[in-house]
C-alpha cells in the first residue's frame, strides 16, 4: 500500500516521502480500514514540525486526526461492527486504545472504540471531517462554555471552519453571536451565514464595538483561536466574571520564537474583574472523556451534519502523489476548501 511517511521532524514538504508499506493486520479488538478520504489539517503539519502538543515516534505516517473508510477485515474475536461497514476513524492520539499509525495511507488498523459508523448518503468530504472541527464547535458551545439560548457568544476567526460551524450551531440553538473577522470583505458573508453581529478588526475597535452591541449587561462567554493581541482584546471586552476559552493561536502559526506565542492580558482585568482565560485542546478532551462519552458526542455531531444543521464545506481532493500542493493549500490564508487526500473509491459529493 502507499503511505506518506516522515522520517524525522522538519518542514513537512521536505521530510515527507511517498513510500510502499505492507498492509497491516488487525489484532483482537481492532479493524483494518481501507481509507477513502482524509483531511490535511494545519495541526497535522505542526505535528511534523515538532510544534504541536504531542510528537509521534519517527518514522511516522502523516495525518494524526481523522479519516473515513470501510472496514476491510476484523481482528480475532472482534464483534459489534461488520466487514464492509463505512466508518469514521477518530485518529486523535488521546482517544482510548492503541494509537493510530497515521491517516495518510491507503490502509490502517484502528481500535474499534475509535470507529463511528456513518450513513452512505454522507459524502466522504463531510464524513472525513466529522471528528475534529464540528466536534470542537459542539463541545465549545454546549459543554465547555455551556452557552444558553438568548446569551451572547463572542468568537474570533468567525470565517474559519470552526467559526462557521459555531455560527450554524448557535443559530440552531437560539444563541446570539458576535463574530470577529479581520477583513472587511468577510463581513457580509458572515451575516449571510447567520451571524448576528460582525466586528471587523481592520477598521473597528473590538472592545468598543462589543460594548456597543451588548450594552450594560455585556458578554460573559467567548471563544478565541487567534491568541496574541486579539485574544487579549477579547478578554478585555468581556463583562466582569466573563470567560474566554482559547483553542488555537492563528496569529502565531508562522512564529518560531516561543516568546512570541503569548496573549498579553491585563493584570487588573484578571484580578479585579475576576475574568477567566483557559484553554481547550480536543486531544486532552478525548483523553479525559470515557469512550462512551466520546462516541456519544461524535454521534451528536453526525446527527447534526446528517440533518443539515451543520454544513461542512466541501474539501478539495488530492491524490497522495500531489502532497506538496495539498500541504501548501492547508496553510493558505482564506483558502476556498480544505485539502483532502482521496483514495480509490472515495466520493466527495453528498447524496442528500
Amino acid at each position: 500500500m502507499r503511505a506518506l511517511l516522515a522520517g524525522r521532524v522538519g518542514e513537512p514538504v521536505d521530510v515527507l516521502r511517498l513510500e510502499s508499506r505492507p498492509v497491516p493486520v488487525p489484532e483482537a479488538g481492532q479493524a483494518l480500514i481501507r481509507v477513502t478520504a482524509t483531511p490535511v489539517h494545519a495541526s497535522d503539519l505542526h505535528v511534523l514540525r515538532g510544534r504541536y502538543g504531542f510528537s509521534p515516534e519517527f518514522p511516522a505516517v502523516g495525518g494524526h486526526m481523522e479519516c473515513v473508510g470501510r472496514i476491510e477485515a476484523l481482528g480475532p474475536d472482534t464483534a459489534g461492527l461488520e466487514v464492509g461497514e463505512r466508518v469514521v476513524v477518530a485518529a486523535v492520539p488521546a482517544v482510548p486504545g492503541p494509537p493510530v499509525a497515521g491517516t495518510w495511507q491507503e490502509y490502517l488498523v484502528a481500535d474499534t472504540r475509535r470507529l463511528l459508523p456513518v450513513p452512505d448518503g454522507l459524502s466522504d468530504s463531510s464524513a472525513c471531517q466529522l471528528a475534529v472541527n464540528p466536534l470542537t464547535a459542539l463541545l465549545l458551545v454546549t459543554r465547555v462554555l455551556d452557552v444558553r439560548p438568548g446569551e451572547w457568544l463572542l468568537q474570533t476567526a468567525a470565517g474559519s471552519t470552526v467559526g462557521r460551524l459555531v455560527i450554524q450551531l448557535c443559530r440552531h440553538l437560539g444563541i446570539r453571536t458576535i463574530n470577529v473577522v479581520r477583513r472587511r470583505d468577510a463581513v457580509e458573508e458572515i451575516k449571510a451565514l447567520g451571524g448576528d453581529e460582525v466586528i471587523c478588526t481592520e477598521d473597528e475597535d473590538l472592545v468598543r464595538r462589543v460594548a456597543e452591541i451588548a450594552g450594560p449587561a455585556g458578554v460573559r462567554k467567548a471563544t478565541d483561536c487567534v491568541a496574541g493581541v486579539v485574544g487579549a482584546q477579547v478578554s478585555q471586552a468581556l463583562a466582569p466574571g466573563g470567560e474566554v476559552v482559547v483553542y488555537g493561536a492563528l496569529s502565531t502559526h508562522r512564529q518560531t520564537d516561543p516568546a512570541a506565542l503569548t496573549i498579553p492580558l491585563q493584570a487588573r482585568s484578571v484580578i479585579y474583574e475576576t475574568k477567566v482565560v483557559r484553554g481547550f485542546w480536543l486531544n486532552r478532551w478525548f483523553a479525559t472523556a470515557t469512550p462512551e462519552d466520546a462516541l456519544r458526542a461524535l454521534s451528536e455531531v453526525r446527527g447534526l451534519v446528517t440533518d443539515g444543521v451543520l454544513s461542512i464545506p466541501e474539501g478539495r481532493p488530492f491524490p497522495l502523489e500531489r502532497f506538496a500542493e495539498a500541504l501548501a493549500l492547508a496553510e493558505t490564508p482564506a483558502r476556498d476548501a480544505k485539502p483532502l487526500f482521496v483514495f480509490e473509491g472515495g466520493r466527495i459529493e453528498d447524496d442528500r
